[in-house]
């Protein structure tokens, strides 16, 4: 259609009226095929009244056309202007709920080009909604992450916002140690230790991409209320520069959409990173806290601890034991075999101290071969049996140096609290350190109580 205007409508009404005019002057020319005398209808009256009529039709369709088709073209327009403003107010303040698909939808109640276009509008409409709702979601996300390097509260809080976002109904996070699968974070899971273990992880890690699989007969998973079956099971390793860190596992009763695909890909990149971050922060961690001979605890963190653990017994008014040890003539030792042999007895002891003690104790080096050990729960009685335990295994325990065997002794102070009434932690280390003269001064190789 040749366009003779730049308005539609206008140039609807200039071809209408044209149309209607054109009618009028041909049709008394079909009136009189019909048989009508020429008198009657080739006359100026009739031909302007055929004329007149042609004008009205014209006009009257241009107003249904106005009216019928302009007033749901004037609605989509409306409903984009709208839009476009509240673009500009989400561009300003980020808050994307004045324009979801309830608020912006028109209606469609037509089967032609009119409701088609309803229709792509609305589709544009969810898919704008949809991809505002994924931003704001991966920008939740990563400002979760971001805030986080404690590594135990960042995968708790990466597991809620998974299963938030992606409708998942159960999951867990698995952090590769030391060559292990260890479950770091889960829920809904019953059994999350049978993870470690399962070849759907193992695979996942070793081609480092996603799989989608079914639930192995062996991990049950519990809903809200009930036991469920999930329909798909996610096992997606987080991967940071090529090297497979862990694995996030997510279940769902009715399956992934392609969403929730989408946003878990999202989710991964900032995930990688601020496991690493996370992870590496833990390992400097570790360090600052461990002396780097021994791999126990330094003097600084394990004072920091032994006031810990002082307060709680205060709190909780049970015992708390302490016990010093060092290795008897060291010093000769290391003028007899070297520095380096003393280095290997100081770890051998160390090591044999760990086998001695309980779970839960905590061994930290005290001094050069001076180690001072905090016993939660323990009596004099109870830390006077770890303490001639720990100085009967070194004892036993040799180091090799060449074809010579390196033997040594310890001796061993200890005290407890409340048995014995004092202020501050400090006070309890000066008593246990009393107790360690007197077993070095009585002869070395014993342990003494004060």
């Amino acid at each position: 259609m040749i366009r003779l205007t730049r308005k539609v409508f206008t140039d609807l009404a200039i071809w209408m009226t044209g149309l209607g005019l054109v009618m009028g002057l041909v049709f008394p020319f079909f009136v009189v095929m019909m048989g009508v005398p020429t008198e009657h209808v080739l006359t100026p009256w009739f031909f302007a009244a055929t004329m007149t009529a042609g004008f009205v039709v014209g006009g009257a369709n241009i107003w249904l056309a106005r009216n019928v088709v302009g007033s749901k073209l004037h609605i989509l327009a409306d409903r984009m202007r709208f839009v476009e403003a509240n673009l500009m107010e989400i561009s300003r303040t980020g808050d994307a709920n004045k324009c979801t698909p309830e608020v912006c939808y028109i209606p469609v109640d037509s089967e032609d080009e009119i409701g088609e276009s309803g229709k792509a509008f609305n589709y544009l409409v969810k898919a704008l909604a949809a991809s505002h709702s994924r931003d704001a979601a991966v920008s939740s996300f990563s400002a979760m992450l971001a805030s986080q390097l404690d590594l135990d509260v960042l995968v708790n809080k990466a597991l809620q916002e998974l299963l938030q976002h992606t409708n998942a109904n159960a999951g867990a996070i698995l952090i590769a140690t030391e060559g292990e699968m260890n479950v770091t974070a889960s829920q809904g899971i019953r059994t999350p230790d049978s993870l470690r273990s399962s070849d759907h992880v193992r695979l996942a890690m070793q081609t480092q991409k996603r799989m989608c699989v079914g639930l192995p007969d062996d991990v049950a998973v519990e809903g809200v209320l009930t036991d469920f079956r999930p329909r798909e099971v996610i096992v997606d390793p987080v991967l940071y520069k090529g090297v497979p860190l862990g694995a996030i596992i997510l279940a769902s009763a009715a399956g992934f959409t392609n969403e929730a695909k989408s946003l878990l890909d999202l989710f991964g990149q900032g995930m990688a990173l601020a496991m690493n971050n996370a992870l590496t922060h833990d390992r400097l961690q570790k360090l600052a806290a461990l002396d780097p001979m021994t791999g126990i605890y330094n003097r600084r963190f394990g004072m920091a601890r032994l006031s810990e653990e002082f307060s709680r017994a205060v709190r909780t008014t049970g015992p708390l034991g302490i016990m010093l040890f060092d290795i008897d003539h060291f010093k000769k030792v290391n003028d007899t075999y070297g520095h380096l042999a003393g280095d290997r007895v100081l770890m051998q002891v160390t090591k044999t101290a760990r086998a001695a003690l309980r779970e839960g104790d905590i061994l930290m080096r005290y001094g050069g071969e001076e180690f001072l050990v905090i016993l939660p729960a323990a009596s004099k009685e109870n830390a006077r049996d770890i303490g001639e335990r720990l100085l009967r295994m070194v004892e036993e325990t040799s180091v090799a140096d060449g074809d010579q065997v390196i033997r040594v002794t310890i001796s061993v102070g200890i005290t407890s609290y409340p048995e014995l009434d004092v202020a501050g932690e400090l006070d309890l280390i000066k008593r246990a350190d009393e107790a360690l003269y007197s077993a070095k001064e009585s002869g070395r190789n014993k342990v003494i109580v004060k």
